[in-house]
């Protein structure tokens, strides 16, 4: 008799969605939905169904321009989450052995360890600014290793990668046989200071973001996997096994969104801009936590000196009605992370929340 596939699940995800609401959400790292009313859309324009078996045309064109590559090298998937199944799937076999950055987004080691691999970690540390330092992982690639994953911006510190580090890494994973998968997801928080997508550094480069956290445009699920052309035919037909084909007013919707994606991104710059000033006295204002300061992004993670992070957030929700998430969902449990894409108001009286919660001190 066969065993049954250990079950694999997400601790993070399960508490985002059953008990990460707040009157005050700090806990969210995208921004505030974008409304259906702002996009030129009318009914006339949308059809339930439509010719999208293996990308919508219409879709694949724009993201490939909007990436700067070839069609054939986009693979649209249902946000990013999947991307990274779909990347990691066909570029991993049960047993291969992986690199994944530490602190990481909880998902990529679900995935990993979904898909069987045999999971080594390089840290970026708070000391070092959660910094990639190519040094680290030099030291921790092996013969086997067989693929590199890291975030950019990073997840959960907000930290950009220059390209010049990007091109270090790919080079030690050239060497060693490897290849490179960047999540960038929060990449377009940089806005003008954004570097080109990492898949433009080489071949080896394998890249995936979406719609959904810069924009506010995450009922879309528009996401995607930049890829060579081999690897993204392998991923479109591995997804036959999971979504077989998107949903397609969604496809039509993507397409109107990056149209305007110049004004959505106005929008959403502006907001951040507000909200990062906020943050930002905060930060500076309390002697109770040291953070990192990431020069973009909707995110950031600061350290706790006094007390603990659960109790806090415990009392953070139960008394002043407010949600930040915990750093143990970034195996730091010493830190919190704290996201800035909901309205203005709502973050001002989150953070003043926040500090009446560390001003009362452990009850």
């Amino acid at each position: 008799m066969s065993r049954p596939r250990r079950e694999i699940r997400s601790a993070y995800m399960e508490w985002a969605k059953r008990r990460s609401h707040a009157r005050l959400n700090l806990a969210t790292s995208g921004l505030a939905n974008f409304p259906l009313a702002k996009l030129p859309v009318c009914l006339e324009d949308l059809e339930l169904s439509g010719p999208s078996h293996y990308g919508y045309e219409p879709l694949q064109r724009r993201l490939a321009v909007r990436c700067g590559v070839k069609p054939e090298c986009v693979v649209a998937a249902t946000g990013t989450s999947m991307a990274n199944h779909l990347a990691m799937a066909v570029l991993l076999n049960s047993g291969d052995e992986i690199l994944i950055e530490h602190p990481t987004y909880e998902l990529l080691l679900n995935v990993a360890e979904y898909l069987g691999a045999q999971i080594h970690r390089f840290s970026r540390r708070f000391e070092d600014n959660f910094a990639v330092e190519p040094r680290e992982i030099e030291r921790a690639v092996t013969p086997r290793t067989r693929l590199i994953i890291l975030t950019n911006l990073h997840n959960p510190s907000g930290v950009l990668t220059e390209d010049s580090v990007l091109q270090q890494v790919g080079e030690i994973a050239r060497s060693a046989g490897a290849r490179v998968l960047v999540d960038e997801v929060y990449l377009d928080a940089a806005f003008t200071r954004a570097p080109r997508s990492a898949f433009h550094l080489g071949e080896h480069f394998v890249v995936t973001s979406s719609l959904t956290k810069v924009y506010g445009l995450s009922g879309l699920r528009c996401g995607w996997v930049l890829a060579a052309p081999d690897l993204a035919e392998r991923m479109w037909r591995l997804n036959d096994l999971f979504g077989v084909a998107a949903a397609h007013p969604a496809e039509r919707l993507s397409v109107v969104a990056l149209d305007h994606l110049d004004e959505i991104a106005a929008h959403a710059r502006a907001l951040l801009e507000t909200n990062r000033a906020l943050l930002k006295r905060f930060l500076d204002s309390r002697d109770d936590l040291r953070a990192v300061w990431p020069e973009a992004g909707t995110i950031v993670f600061p350290r706790l000196r006094r007390g603990t992070v659960d109790s806090l957030c415990a009392r953070l929700q139960e008394i002043y009605e407010t949600c930040v998430v915990p750093g143990t969902f970034f195996e730091m449990p010493e830190h919190f992370r704290i996201g800035i894409g909901g309205d203005t108001e709502m973050v001002a009286e989150g953070l003043e929340r926040l500090a009446a919660a560390l001003d009362a001190g452990p009850s």
